[in-house]
Order: C-alpha cells, then sequence, then structure tokens
C-alpha cells in the first residue's frame, strides 16, 4: 500500500480564486467595454466618458495592490502569470489582443503612479481617430510619439534584436577582446609561466616574453597618462580624420563630415575655444585632401565653414561668455581670428549682446583685426542703436587711422546717447585735424555743455574754417542771447578763427544795435563783438570798430576806441 503524500506547508489556492487575478479579468473586460463605447459613439459620449473613469479607479486601486499588471501578448489572448485572462471569446468587438500582437507588440505593462494623461494618451494610441495626423502609424510608432512613463510595451522587433546581440556581440572573458591587464608585469608573468619562466625570455606555443625595466615601465606610464588627459573630442576628430583620409565610400564619407556641423555647435554652447580651433584647422585641412574627397564633399565642408560665420551660429557663443564674468576666454581670440570679412556683422551683433567688458573686449580687437581689410561692414554697423556697440565701432575706425572713415562717422552728430556724441567728436578731431569744420558746428547747439565747449575749442584753434553761413542760423535763435557770456565770447572767437572776415559786417551791425528792448543783452553782445574784432586785426575789422565809435552808445564808443588805440591783440593758438 502506498504512503500518502505530505501535505503541503501552504495551500495554494486555484488560479480562478487568486484575487489578483480576477482583478485583472474584471480590468480587461472594462476596458473592451470603454473601447466599444468609444468607438461606437465617440470618446468625447458621456458613456465612454463614464467607462474611462471607472476604468481609471479600478486600475489606479489595483496597481496600489499590484505595482506593475504586465501581460505576455499571444496572437489572440493575453496571459498573465502563465495564465489566458483574455481571449477571443470575451472580446465585445475588435480583439485587443490580436490588434496589439499584429502591431508587433509582444509585452504590456502598466505601472503604479499611471496618470490619466498617460492613459488616455495609450488608449488614443490603440483607436485613434481614422482622420488623424498620425492615422496612418501602427500602434508601437503612436506610443513611442507620446513617450509615456508609466505604460511600457516590449516589440517583437527589440526581442529578436537583443537575442541576436545576444548571441553574435558577447564579448569573451578572454583572450584578445578580453579586459584590459591592470600592469604589464602582470603580461610579461604571465607569459613567463606559460614558457617555462626564466630571466631573459621563455617561449610557449609562440608566444615571447620580455622583461621591461623600471625606466621603460615609467615612460609608457607617462604616456598613458598624457593619452588619458587628451580631450575625448580630439580623439573622435582624430578617428573622423583617419576614416576621411581612408574611406572611398562617397556615402560614408558624407556622413562622417556631417559630424562636424554638430560638433561645431556644442562646442560653441560648451565655450571650448581651443577644441573649435582644432575643428576649423581640421576642416580646411580635409578640403585639401583631393584624393580622398569629391567635390560634392569639398562644397559639404565649405557649407559647415561659411555656416560657422552666420549670425544664428555665432549667437551660440552668448550662453557661455554672458554666464559669468570668469568666464575663460583663452583661445576665443585666436577662434575668431580664424573667421574671414564676412562674419564682421555677425560679430558686430554677437558685441553688442554680450554683457560683460572683458569679453566685448575680446571680440571688438578681433573686428579691429578683420576691419583693416574689410572696413565697409564696420561703417555700416554705425548705424546700430546701441550705444557700446556704436562707440566700439568708433574706437576701432580711429584706430585704424583713414580720414576717408570721418564722412560716416560725421552722420552721427546727432546720435541720441551723449556718451556716442562725445566719441564722434574725438573721431573727428583725430581722423580730420584740419579742414572744414562744417560738422563741428553742429556740435555748438548741443544739449551737453562740456561737447559744445569742446566742438568751439576745436574751431577756435585756427585749423578749421567754416563759412560765416553755418554760422548764422545759430546766431540768429532768439535763445543765442541768453547763452553764458563766456560761452557767447567761445563762439565769436570760433566764428573768427574759422570765418574770418566774412563775419565783420554782423559785428559791425551790433555795434550800433540800439534799441531799448534788451538793451543790456545787446550791450553784452557788442562788447564781445569788439573783443572779437580786436582779435582779428585785419582792416575790414578796424574799420567796423571805427565804425562803432562813431555809431554806438557810450559805453560801445569807449570799448571801440580802447581797442583802436591798444596794440594788436595776440590770437590765442
Amino acid at each position: 500500500m502506498s504512503q500518502p503524500s505530505a501535505a503541503p506547508l501552504t495551500k495554494i489556492p486555484p488560479r480562478d480564486t487568486d484575487p489578483e487575478i480576477v482583478s485583472v479579468k474584471q480590468l480587461l473586460r472594462l476596458l473592451d467595454r470603454m473601447a466599444k463605447s468609444a468607438r461606437t459613439y465617440g470618446a468625447t459620449n458621456a458613456v465612454a466618458a463614464k467607462f474611462f473613469t471607472q476604468f481609471y479607479q479600478e486600475l489606479s486601486t489595483h496597481l496600489e495592490s499590484y505595482p506593475t499588471m504586465g501581460f505576455l501578448v499571444q496572437r489572440s489572448e493575453l496571459f498573465f502569470k502563465d495564465q489566458c485572462v483574455y481571449a477571443t471569446e470575451e472580446a465585445l468587438g475588435e480583439n485587443l489582443a490580436f490588434k496589439l500582437y499584429s502591431d508587433g507588440i509582444r509585452e504590456l505593462a502598466f505601472h503604479e503612479g499611471v496618470t490619466e494623461e498617460d492613459l488616455r494618451a495609450f488608449l488614443d494610441s490603440l483607436w485613434g481617430a481614422s482622420d488623424g495626423s498620425d492615422a496612418d502609424d501602427d500602434i508601437v510608432t503612436r506610443i513611442w510619439a507620446k513617450n509615456l512613463t508609466t505604460i511600457t510595451v516590449v516589440t517583437a522587433e527589440e526581442i529578436v534584436k537583443s537575442s541576436v546581440e545576444s548571441d553574435l556581440f558577447r564579448l569573451s572573458e578572454n583572450g584578445f577582446l578580453g579586459p584590459a591587464p591592470e600592469s604589464l608585469r602582470d603580461v610579461v608573468a604571465r607569459e613567463k609561466a606559460r614558457g617555462g619562466g626564466g630571466p631573459g625570455r621563455g617561449s610557449a606555443a609562440g608566444l615571447v616574453g620580455y622583461d621591461v625595466s623600471d625606466e621603460e615601465m615609467h615612460k609608457l606610464a607617462q604616456e598613458i597618462e598624457a593619452e588619458s588627459a587628451t580631450d575625448p573630442t580630439m580623439h573622435v576628430l582624430e578617428m573622423i580624420k583617419v576614416i576621411l583620409a581612408s574611406e572611398s565610400s562617397p556615402a560614408l564619407l558624407t556622413k562622417a563630415i556631417e559630424i562636424f556641423g554638430g560638433a561645431i555647435d556644442a562646442l560653441m554652447r560648451a565655450g571650448n575655444w581651443v577644441t573649435l580651433i582644432e575643428i576649423t584647422a581640421l576642416l580646411r585641412e580635409m578640403e585639401a585632401l583631393s584624393g580622398t574627397l569629391g567635390p560634392a564633399h569639398k562644397e559639404q565642408i565649405r557649407a559647415i565653414l561659411a555656416a560657422s560665420v552666420q549670425p544664428d551660429r555665432l549667437k551660440l557663443l552668448e550662453t557661455p561668455l554672458n554666464r559669468s564674468a570668469d568666464v575663460c576666454i583663452d583661445g576665443l581670440a585666436d577662434y575668431l581670428g580664424q573667421l574671414s570679412g564676412d562674419a564682421i556683422p555677425s560679430l558686430c551683433a554677437l558685441l553688442g549682446n554680450l554683457q560683460f567688458p572683458e569679453h566685448r573686449t575680446a571680440v571688438t580687437n578681433v573686428l579691429a583685426a578683420l576691419g583693416k581689410d574689410h572696413p565697409d561692414p564696420l561703417l555700416r554697423a554705425l548705424t546700430d542703436k546701441r550705444p557700446h556697440v556704436v562707440k566700439a565701432i568708433i574706437a576701432i575706425l580711429v584706430k585704424l587711422n583713414d580720414p576717408r572713415f570721418a564722412e560716416a562717422i560725421e552722420k552721427l552728430v546727432r546720435y541720441p546717447d551723449a556718451s556716442v556724441r562725445r566719441e564722434v567728436l574725438r573721431a573727428i578731431a583725430q581722423l580730420r585735424p584740419t579742414g572744414n569744420g562744417g560738422k563741428l558746428v553742429t556740435f555748438v547747439n548741443d544739449e551737453e555743455e562740456l561737447i559744445r565747449l569742446n566742438a568751439l575749442k576745436l574751431l577756435s584753434s585756427g585749423h578749421y574754417t567754416a563759412p560765416f553761413d553755418v554760422w548764422e542760423p545759430l546766431l540768429q535763435q532768439e535763445q543765442f542771447a541768453d547763452r553764458p557770456p563766456a560761452e557767447k565770447r567761445a563762439i565769436f572767437h570760433a566764428i573768427r578763427a574759422s570765418a574770418g572776415d566774412a563775419a565783420v559786417p554782423y559785428w559791425q551791425t551790433l555795434l550800433a544795435d540800439w534799441g531799448w528792448t534788451g538793451r543790456q543783452k545787446k550791450e553784452e553782445l557788442a562788447l564781445v563783438a569788439v573783443d572779437a574784432l580786436a582779435r582779428l586785426g585785419t582792416p575790414a575789422a578796424r574799420a567796423a570798430l571805427e565804425y562803432g565809435q562813431k555809431k554806438g552808445n557810450s559805453t560801445i564808443r569807449q570799448a571801440c576806441t580802447t581797442a583802436l588805440t591798444s596794440p594788436p591783440r595776440q590770437r590765442p593758438a
């Protein structure tokens, strides 16, 4: 008689009484009803919305107890814990399992914390509108496009790929593809052991080992350390360089060259100026590889180099340079100095957007170097609305010291910013130290006193000429008489130095202007005119003083007499 079997320690309930299995089946039935309602009445229908809310609540409750609900998808069934929980006869409409399987999904899992947004996006991927923009895509493509985080799928393609890679690309733990030895001494010791040892060398199965001296070991260690310290980006670039020098496939060469565009963008954002220099040098070197690269590849390289000076590309430099005033700019000038004159407009735009003076100075120095041979873009940049850009451009043009630039700078005499107008006046004085001073007269009406006085100082130097017609509108202003006496005297002496005898008729009329209205101001103006005529000292000036000696009031007559009898006054230098 056979012995009775031992009773199990824990009674295992039948699968159909497992509460997790029961809950999963209930959820799938509810999912089927919701899908049928949505397909029949539309996803926005009240009944469909009610089913969705019920399904989401029950799914959330289930995942609180069981953090993951995963299914194995077969042709027409869904399996959960090796048990079929959904089959064709249970479907109320289109079979969910067949729909998933036919689109390449082999596993489906819902994870704890699933959100309404993820769930709705998943359902839209399953039964999207036929007239939607993704109507022609399969379920896998729709799901990946929605980037779900709490609902995951495994596709047949992924399973095949994983299987192939695990068989074909598994690295051997021994031999050539094994892990690198910790030291060369280990290699020597292992090979000696295989060959029977010995102080010199040993051989076994064709292998020979040599002793390595301490000096050689130190040298090798230094080389390894130097190689390890090399910028990884440069390693990649050297690899690409080798590919370009040896590859014969035009398609592969095109792909290798394409890498440089993205590399330049990344290095600009990172502020890696040294590597940028290496890249541009490498691109120019590649362009000269006539034996390897065809015309299309060379044109591709030229396009990358040309794109690197466009405003949208150089704008990438703002990110590292505006991050902090302490950002290292070593190598920035060298990199920008490799650019051609075509980059000047883009560099001016970059200059305008930089926040820190040190970084602006670096760009300004590059513009000055490029502007020697390409000044026209700099002259066009004078129309910029940002004062610090215009002042930098003026400083560059003054440094280039070409008198022809004065004409373009003179157009800024009415620039809104006073600091720019001061630089304009200083630039005119340096680029055009003599000649026509008509533009300088404009500064005599400037709202800033310092600018007016500096302009008058230049005009009084005797190095400039300005016809009296240029001065006349200023003298006819009603508020001219209200200016301070010192400023009116400075204006008259500037007129004397730049217009000479042409101003004598005007001053002569002041000497005989007797009116009772504004008598004090007229007399004050006449006395300043007497001083200007006395300093002018020409026959016409003396004749005007003699006229005032007869026609002026007593104060003016006395002043004219004194001017005529006194020794000629020395004109200011």
